[in-house]
């Protein structure tokens, strides 16, 4: 058919499809078109176009839809043609497309509405406004409506472009948004000079525009605006007022966005005062600054007053920033100034110094003229005044002798080459920069010389001392002194003299007390150098001294009382005619007592004391006493070479002189003996005692008056031994029983030692009453021999021992058993071994058959069995295991045991009658204890006869048995436990005996 060419387009247009063809030759007369579902093939709608038509509109269409379009076109004589296409309508836009930060300076979220209609899908397309780089370029599902842009710049402008698409078509939708800018950073404000401020800060790429706004806080007037482009770090702001303080504000914008930065303030440099200077004011002590106002603002001057040549700051004063002068008060006189004058604006500091200045200085104070003591020279001495030096003038009758000037730090000085005994003038001024003050004025006299040769002494007398000198040559109108205790230095009495004389005595004092003269030649008001002298007076001996024994062995002790007067100390000289050696010792004044110890025992001894007044002493008489003898050490009482005797030894401790041995009986504590030994005997033998009793010794030293005793001293004569002895074994006991008869004399018991013979273990010891005469010692080993070792026990002493050796009941055997190992001519017979030890065993056998004993062994003790062979098959034995032990014995209890029985032998069957069989046999040997016969029906197996007999049986007749019938019989013979049978044997019951008939 005729092509109609037939073509679509929307024209932006998403609900409309625009048809056009080309008209066919030769013309149609009208068209028709139909539009339906591409998918379901549904008719939507139809229409028709005249002639000369060619084109047609589809409206009312859903956006982003395929759909299936047929024209066909009506030609002449009703022929058609038609042709049929697919088209797709446009998509429409996204609706209330939006793109927001939320307050984020890193990401934009994109958000829309679908729009009608289908689509196959969105892509997005995020621009860089500023770069015109494409950011993003993402591609979503139909069904998305919203995205995320995030690692965006901050203050950036970015551009969105969302088109929706269907097929090859596609709508799109742009907009517009900025990301929110970021806070600039680490702002700082810092003076530049007194006229400009630098700021900078940091994290400046994160906003579009910066703004800066600097304020004059003073007035609070707006300073400077400023507004810059991304990227700007820093500016400096100029020509601004000098100490003036300053707010800078900052913040960021970004499109619609504007964040409000950090802000710093900060001051100009101030600019320093001219001219400053310090003078005098019209007031005393008081110096007045002043200065040039300088240019811009301050918050006020900090004036600084200096001191001194090193400047120590010792005032500060504050004042207003519009004043230009200050007055200090009450300033040091004579003392030089400098005054700093700072300017300060906020932190910042600018300063100006004067020139010095000085103060009015005053005279010194608290002037002194002294001759310290020296005739020839004078001190002048003053309290520091402020300045810078002194000058001094000494006069003599109004006439000046010396002129001298010091520089400031001295306060004294020593005039030289003077006259003993003249009154001089003194005068010193201050001097400060061109002041001097008044003068101070003083008058003073040096000293007269001292007497010489000044001696005291007491002549041999205890109550006075004279004193004697030798004149001074000039300047004395006198001597005058004062008479001292020199220990208290307490003044006893005042000592006036004239010129002429040379010596004075003093009466009246106090025995051995040492006393201090001081002597002084007077010129005017004052006295020469003092001259002393010192001396005792003579002591008085102690009157009263004793020596007492204290009743320690080696002490005595002296007493005395002191006389009149004064002592130093008291010496103490201790002696005695039988030694070379002396004690001296000496005491404090105030002891009227004192003990000697360490002293020889038992000896007489003579005191001498002395007492020491200074150089001086004098003695009392002699006293004399006896030290206490030592008691006797380490007094031992031992047994003497026999069991009657006593050994008594003792050491001497020095002194004394004869001693007495008292011996007593302990337990009654009266006197048997007393024996006199002289001084040197050392021990002493008692005999006649009793043995094994207890004594008490006690030893009496004597020296002058004095007696003392030892310490009492116990000992034991020996005990005898126990006669008799004898130890034998308790009848089926562990034990041995001991017996022995008892020694004449004492003793406090017996002391038993048991020994088990050839073991290395200790010896079991055991302790009995001393009227024991037996002990069983028990718990011993079975079988055991022992030797007991017994003596007497009377203290620490032992008789001599008595020795015997016994032997324990051995253990019986046990566990004994008597077993047949299957055979019918031997036994086997075991046991346990028993504790202890043993000689050997004795093993019998019996037969219980024949009543006899068959056999009887001796084995060794580690022997635990035996085998009995050769013996009567089918008897009943009996077995006994005994423990030997020297002459006792243990058995064990008796155990039986059967051999095997032989089987009988020559069984023989016969049948004298129809319901009989005979049945014989014959024995090997003694034969059996029993004998069983068993008759079985041979055919049918069935038991027909069980019968016990005894052992002397060798036939057996079975009756009541079935005629003609064959039986299994078979013999066995018994023995206990054990049977040996025969073979079994059949036989053939008789016919009927009327048969047989």
């Amino acid at each position: 058919g005729t092509l109609l060419n037939v073509s679509v387009s929307d024209y932006d247009r998403s609900d409309s499809l625009l048809l056009s063809w080309d008209e066919p030759e030769g013309g149609a007369k009208g068209y028709l078109l139909a539009l339906s579902s591409l998918g379901s093939g549904t008719l939507l709608q139809n229409g028709s176009a005249g002639p000369n038509t060619t084109s047609f509109w589809f409206h009312g269409l859903t956006p982003g839809t395929r759909y299936k379009i047929k024209v066909t076109a009506t030609l002449a004589c009703t022929d058609t043609t038609s042709q049929t296409i697919t088209a797709q309508t446009s998509p429409a836009p996204v609706r209330n497309l939006s793109l927001s930060s939320g307050g984020s300076a890193a990401s934009l979220r994109a958000a829309w509405a679908h729009g009608l209609g289908w689509r196959d899908g969105y892509r997005l397309a995020l621009w860089h406004s500023d770069s015109q780089t494409l950011v993003r370029n993402v591609s979503l599902l139909p069904s998305a409506s919203a995205f995320l842009f995030d690692g965006l710049l901050a203050g950036s402008e970015y551009a969105l472009k969302v088109s929706t698409l269907a097929g090859s078509s596609r709508a799109s939708t742009s907009i517009h948004q900025w990301t929110a800018p970021s806070i600039p950073t680490q702002l700082k404000l810092s003076p530049g000079s007194s006229t400009s401020l630098v700021a900078s800060w940091a994290g400046a790429a994160g906003a579009a525009w910066l703004h800066l706004e600097l304020r004059n806080l003073l007035t609070q007037k707006v300073s400077t605006t400023l507004s810059a482009r991304r990227g700007l770090t820093s500016y400096t702001f100029q020509h601004l007022h000098p100490g003036t303080q300053y707010w800078l504000g900052l913040s960021a914008t970004a499109g619609s966005y504007t964040v409000v930065g950090p802000n710093a303030t900060a001051w100009t440099y101030p600019l320093s005062p001219g001219n400053v200077t310090l003078s005098s004011a019209e007031e005393q002590n008081s110096l007045q600054a002043r200065w040039s106002v300088p240019g811009g603002q301050r918050d006020f001057y900090l004036v600084t007053l200096r001191e001194g040549e090193d400047s120590a700051p010792t005032r500060n004063i504050s004042v207003g920033g519009d004043n230009d002068h200050v007055t200090f008060h009450g300033l040091s006189p004579g003392q030089q100034y400098s005054v700093q004058v700072v300017v300060v604006a906020g932190p910042y500091r600018a300063s100006a110094h004067s020139t010095a200045a000085w103060t009015e200085p005053r005279a010194p104070s608290d002037v002194s003229l002294s001759s310290q003591g020296s005739p020839h020279s004078l001190l002048a001495s003053w309290e520091e005044a402020t300045g810078e030096g002194y000058l001094l003038v000494l006069s003599l009758a109004e006439h000046p002798v010396k002129n001298s000037s010091l520089l400031r730090g001295v306060t004294s000085f020593t005039y030289e080459g003077l006259h003993p005994g003249t009154l001089y003038t003194f005068e010193v001024s201050t001097v400060a920069g061109p002041y001097t003050s008044s003068p101070r004025c003083i008058s003073n006299w040096t000293y007269p010389l001292p007497l010489e040769q000044l001696t005291l002494s007491n002549g041999g007398h205890s109550t006075s001392l004279q004193a004697s000198w030798r004149a001074v040559s000039s300047g004395s109108t006198g001597y005058t002194g004062t008479l001292r205790e020199t220990k208290s230095q307490e003044q006893v009495r005042n000592v006036t003299v004239e010129s002429d004389r040379t010596n004075v005595t003093l009466e009246n004092l106090v025995p051995g007390r040492q006393y201090t003269l001081e002597m002084a030649a007077v010129a005017g008001p004052y006295r020469s150098p003092v001259r002393s002298a010192t001396d005792w007076t003579y002591p008085l001996a102690p009157v009263g001294v004793t020596l007492t024994n204290t009743r320690r062995p080696m002490g005595l002790s002296a007493f005395w009382n002191k006389a009149a007067g004064d002592v130093d100390q008291f010496h103490l000289q201790l002696y005695s005619k039988s030694h070379a050696a002396q004690r001296n010792t000496s005491v404090g004044p105030n002891t009227h007592n004192f003990t000697f110890l360490g002293l020889s025992p038992g000896t007489q001894y003579f005191l001498k004391v002395t007492v020491l007044a200074g150089p001086y002493r004098s003695s009392s008489h002699f006293a004399t006493e006896w030290t206490y003898p030592l008691s006797l050490a380490n007094v031992s009482v031992q047994p003497g070479r026999k069991p009657q005797e006593l050994h008594v030894s003792w050491v001497e401790s020095g002194g004394g002189r004869d001693h007495l041995v008292q011996l007593s009986v302990a337990e009654s504590l009266s006197i048997i003996r007393n024996v006199s030994v002289p001084r040197g005997v050392t021990q002493l033998d008692l005999g006649g005692l009793v043995p094994g009793s207890r004594y008490r010794v006690e030893i009496i030293s004597q020296a002058g008056p004095h007696r003392i005793s030892s310490q009492t001293a116990v000992g034991y004569t020996v005990p005898l031994p126990p006669r008799s002895l004898s130890a034998s074994a308790v009848s089926m006991a562990r034990a041995l029983a001991v017996h022995w008869e008892t020694a004449p004399g004492q003793r406090d018991g017996y002391l038993l030692s048991v020994l088990e013979e050839g073991s290395s273990a200790p010896p079991r010891n055991l302790e009995t009453g001393k009227d024991s005469t037996n002990v069983t010692v028990a718990q011993l080993e079975p079988g055991t021999c022992y030797l007991v070792r017994i003596c007497a026990v009377a203290g620490p002493h032992r008789s001599h021992p008595e020795n015997v050796t016994g032997c324990t009941v051995p253990a019986a055997p046990t566990n004994l058993s008597l077993t047949n190992p299957g055979s019918s001519s031997e036994l086997y017979a075991s046991w346990n071994k028993p504790p202890g030890r043993r000689d050997h065993y004795h093993v019998t056998l019996y037969s219980l058959s024949t009543q006899s004993r068959i056999q009887a062994q001796t084995l060794s003790p580690d022997v635990l069995n035996i085998t009995w062979t050769h013996l009567e098959a089918g008897s009943k034995f009996a077995v006994q295991v005994t423990a030997v032990k020297g002459s006792s014995e243990a058995s064990s209890i008796n155990v039986t045991q059967w051999t095997y029985p032989l089987a009988p032998v020559n069984l023989t069957l016969g049948s004298p009658s129809a319901s009989a069989l005979v049945v014989s046999w014959a024995v090997v040997g003694r034969g059996a204890e029993a004998f069983v016969v068993d008759v079985h029906d041979t055919g049918s197996g069935t038991p027909i006869g069980h019968t016990v007999l005894g052992g002397d049986a060798r036939s057996l007749i079975q009756r009541s048995l079935s005629p003609g019938t064959r039986y299994s019989v078979a013999v066995r013979a018994t023995a206990g436990p054990f049977h040996a049978s025969t073979p079994n044997r059949t036989h053939c019951t008789r016919e009927c005996d009327v048969l047989l008939a």
